[in-house]
């Protein structure tokens, strides 16, 4: 069964073996994930090479994520280990604190004091305790516990409603970014960005960094503080696509606000042609559990129904005890959310203009595959903009993107409903063309009899060059 959703996992000590790695493949896995919050750059280099390997084995193309772990704001370590927080108690947050105790701990982000004022409220482990601040001296913030708990080494800080000026990227993420383009990471995904700049900067270190292997990954802005949801447009505008990361967002601006946020990301990242992530505890049972819970089936569902280009698994594939089951799962539950799924094809090309000639053969092809019954749209492309514009709409008729480019084969793992093929330039169109079908047609896609729609461009081998829309039946001539 064609499945449209595409679906990121991470790896991690559960999956960082190359037959665990073939089985998550083979059961759906588009993207893998590399967390740099997490290893070392050796430990990153040689999953990146597991990936390659296995990814031949299984005979597809499947693409790698470097996602920067960013300013993630902790509290320092305690001297054993953790405290227990009592509502109603005070307790001190110190830069200049060594080692903690019951009384206080230090900051590893020690500017922290400067960005804080009395009545501000800090939400500590995800949000689990609540600290309220009632004072701030020197390297010193004074607060008084309003939810208590267990609070242990390199917890994470947020502060409700957010503020805080941490710079998106850090010292250790502009040496991931070297590590990442040494890898051959095809995406980096930047956490807590705050605004347009910050990914236009992480661009254009990336583009340095990948100069010299020939690489210019997909920029990735995950969407994470609450100062990012004014700025979004922006955002969108400086990224090739962006990430719902509902953990630390929702810390920033509440549980309840998240749902209606994730659907706007979501609606706004397809109006400017951009891919979307959703990401998050989307499958958090199945770390120990080998089924999910009925809410997080609907969770996946919903995502599918909002039109989320990929979901994502963080420890669920990365530590989880059936990280190849929950792919199976989660691909079982993409592929019925997408079954119910209405077209509103019509509906959006009301009132829509195209100045580009590529943009204009890509929404006539979905148009006509749409109205005609097509079995597939098959677009020839160099670097996939065609792919990316018919993805942007929803019609049910799969879509496959064949290029020469594996840069651009492996960016295409990401664009929701389209199925990404290598194809050998050929610069005679007809001959191109002949060759494509073989490739749909061999692989199952299509047969004998079936109508598809063919997007090419002339001449051939030239981005942006696509203007040449084709309607055959396999087995005729044309």
């Amino acid at each position: 069964m064609h499945r449209a959703t595409k679906i990121v996992a991470t790896i991690g000590p559960a999956s960082s073996t190359q037959d665990i790695l073939l089985q998550m493949i083979q059961a759906g896995c588009d993207v893998v994930r590399l967390n740099f919050s997490h290893g070392t750059a050796d430990d990153h280099r040689q999953r990146a090479e597991f990936v390659r390997e296995v990814a031949r084995k299984a005979g597809r193309e499947v693409a790698i994520m470097a996602d920067l772990q960013g300013p993630k704001i902790r509290v320092g370590k305690f001297e054993n280990g953790k405290t227990t927080l009592i509502a109603g108690n005070s307790f001190i947050l110190d830069s200049a604190c060594e080692l903690g105790n019951d009384d206080r701990v230090g900051l590893d982000y020690k500017d922290l004091p400067r960005d804080l004022k009395p009545g501000d409220v800090l939400l500590l482990n995800d949000g689990l305790i609540v600290l309220n601040v009632t004072r701030v001296l020197g390297t010193e913030i004074h607060t008084t516990v309003k939810i208590g708990g267990d609070l242990s080494n390199n917890k994470g800080i947020n502060r409700q409603g957010g503020g805080l000026t941490a710079p998106a990227l850090t010292e250790k993420d502009m040496e991931d970014i070297k590590t990442a383009m040494s890898l051959g990471a095809d995406f980096v995904a930047v956490s807590f960005p705050k605004n347009a700049t910050d990914m236009e900067m992480a661009r254009q270190l990336a583009n340095i960094a990948g100069a010299p292997y020939g690489i210019k990954p997909k920029m990735i802005a995950k969407i994470e503080r609450a100062e990012a949801i004014p700025a979004l447009q922006g955002i969108l505008d400086a990224s090739d696509g962006i990430m719902v990361a509902r953990g630390d967002l929702a810390v920033e601006v509440g549980n309840a606000a998240v749902p209606a946020l994730q659907k706007r990301m979501i609606r706004m990242a397809r109006e400017s042609n951009k891919f979307v992530i959703t990401a998050t505890q989307m499958m958090e049972s199945m770390i120990h559990a080998p089924v999910p819970t009925r809410a997080e089936v609907s969770d996946v569902a919903n995502a599918v129904l909002d039109g989320t280009d990929a979901v994502m698994l963080s420890a669920e594939s990365a530590a989880g005890k059936y990280p190849v089951q929950t792919i199976e799962t989660m691909a079982a539950i993409c592929v019925e959310a997408e079954k119910s799924e209405k077209s509103e094809l019509d509906r959006d090309f009301l009132d829509r203009t195209f100045t580009r000639i590529d943009q204009s053969i890509a929404m006539g092809a979905l148009f006509t595959a749409f109205h005609l019954g097509a079995k597939a749209i098959v677009a020839l492309t160099e670097s996939g903009s065609t792919a990316l514009w018919m993805s942007r709409h929803w019609t049910h008729v799969p879509i496959f993107a064949l290029t020469p480019r594996t840069g651009s084969e492996r960016a295409m793992a990401l664009y929701r409903n389209v199925t990404s093929l290598h194809l050998d330039t050929n610069t005679d169109r007809d001959t191109a063309l002949a060759q494509a079908l073989e490739v749909v047609v061999s692989k199952g896609y299509a047969s004998h009899g079936d109508m598809v729609v063919l997007t090419v461009g002339e001449p051939m081998g030239q981005a942006g060059g696509t203007n040449t829309l084709k309607i055959v039946r396999v087995g005729e001539p044309y």
